[in-house]
């Protein structure tokens, strides 16, 4: 019985989908301006964990994952490069595409882009108005009414009093109340716009992922997601705009994913310590950075070194060794193991404790190989499909223990496997001293061998 920790109730609950073996799940996505960062990267693994697991047991999952295409940061750095913010937004989708391929991250079943649901952004404003949740701003703005929602803060606990009574930032004149926000911007001059039936302007942020969700996936939905940053006041807004102009229940779990520290500070522009998905994987493959961003429960922190990432990297290459020279079988013999890893996902997607059901069968497997290596292979075969709802383990073995050479001075494959023969051969001649020197070149070039009796494998360390 799958449970999940649910933010809008504050505990965990047994996952109970609108429609019997569908799931429907939005997720607040990337505002492509720059390159995705490690922050973007655990928002994209973590749900797509979640959706191959939703998958894995039954479920037919409508992903759905926005993209914001036009916002003031869009147009700040459009302007600044002298370029239209199509042109833009357009190059950082690519990008972000790549990285989500690099990441082994599925695409989501629907990824709608805020530019192309302008009219059902305006068609829901003006649904506000009508019931009284909007106004007009002298300006030309259009205002959400905070104090016409009767729920806001039902999702951050926060209350309309506590917001006022904290409130330091000096009031838009045109505002009635310090804590309404924006539904629609009117037109600046330079500025993208769109017609609207107050005047040419642009959508505020919070609207958009309300529009899209619910243009998508309905009033209603099973599941909304996103990082920890966006609860307040981003999914609180959502919320009263959706269930404001619909009168349904908006989202039935709400899911947040915890935030990213670099050694234990908060990762910020400010502080220097914020890392682009590509400039991580300068130095580490993406399939560690994934097993990383894994070893952390999704509502955890997750504090990134690169300790941290060398863990990953070791873990990997045991379970990689583990599967070495087996044969490819059907899956069979690990159903404890897998009653282990599927109680740690069916636990609000544990998985540290699937990673660590995952160790305990590597532990069997490796025990298991040195006498029944067919028994060895089908419990492999299952630690594959495991690492398949968890989006590792996917790769070639040996190009995985082997990687690349780096470097100009690195030993290629045909280097090592050369110089392996030649120590076979000084040894198949009683020739110790050569065979020993050859050993301790490769290790000093960090090639590791491993000695078995079908022959010499060896793997970069």
């Amino acid at each position: 019985m799958l449970k999940v920790y649910n933010d809008l109730t504050n505990k965990k609950e047994e996952f109970i989908p609108i429609e019997p073996g569908k799931v429907s799940m939005y997720v607040c996505g990337m505002t492509v301006y720059d390159l995705c960062h490690l922050g973007h990267a655990r928002v994209m693994v973590v749900f797509d964990v979640i959706c191959r697991y939703l998958q894995a047991i039954g479920y037919k999952v409508t992903y759905v994952r926005n993209i914001t295409d036009i916002d003031d940061k869009i147009i700040n750095r459009a302007n600044k490069n002298d370029e239209p913010f199509s042109e833009l937004t357009e190059r950082f989708i690519q990008a972000m595409h790549e990285d989500e391929d690099a990441l082994g991250v599925l695409r989501p079943t629907e990824e709608p882009r805020a530019t192309t649901h302008i009219s059902e952004i305006v068609a829901m404003v003006e649904s506000l108005l009508e019931k009284g949740h909007a106004y007009v701003g002298s300006n030309g703005d259009v205002y959400y009414s905070v104090g016409s929602f009767d729920g806001y803060g039902k999702l951050s606990g926060k209350t309309i009093e506590d917001l006022r009574a904290g409130e330091r930032v000096e009031v838009e004149q045109e505002k009635r109340d310090p804590l309404d926000f924006v539904l629609w911007k009117a037109a600046k001059p330079g500025e993208p716009s769109w017609e609207s039936p107050w005047g040419e302007g642009r959508p505020g942020w919070h609207i958009e992922c309300s529009a899209m969700s619910t243009c998508c996936l309905g009033d209603t939905f099973d599941i909304h997601g996103g990082g920890a940053d966006l609860t307040f006041p981003h999914h609180e807004n959502e919320i009263a705009q959706s269930e404001g102009a619909t009168g349904h229940k908006f989202v039935n779990y709400w899911l947040h994913n915890g935030f990213v520290r670099i050694n234990e500070e908060k990762m910020s522009k400010s502080l220097g310590n914020f890392f682009t998905v590509r400039e991580i994987l300068n130095s580490y493959r993406a399939e560690e950075v994934r097993y990383f961003i894994l070893t952390s429960q999704y509502r955890s922190p997750l504090n990134y070194d690169n300790e941290h990432l060398d863990n990953a990297r070791g873990a990997l290459t045991r379970f990689y060794t583990s599967m070495r020279g087996l044969p490819e079988v059907e899956p069979a013999g690990a159903e404890r193991y897998r009653e282990q890893f599927t109680a740690a996902m069916d636990d609000d997607f544990n998985t540290p404790e699937a990673l660590a059901a995952m160790f305990d069968l590597v532990r069997e497997i490796n025990r298991t190989r040195k006498s029944d290596e067919s028994a060895a292979a089908a419990m492999a075969a299952e630690l594959k499909e495991m690492g398949s709802v968890l989006g590792i383990l996917q790769g070639d073995v040996e190009a995985f223990l082997r990687g690349e050479a780096t470097g100009d001075d690195a030993l290629s494959d045909a280097d090592i496997d050369s110089l392996i023969q030649q120590r076979l051969d000084a040894r198949k001649q009683k020739n110790w001293a050569e065979a020993d020197r050859i050993r301790d070149q490769l290790q000093e070039a960090k090639i590791l061998l491993e000695d078995g009796a079908g022959g010499t494998n060896w793997r970069r360390g």
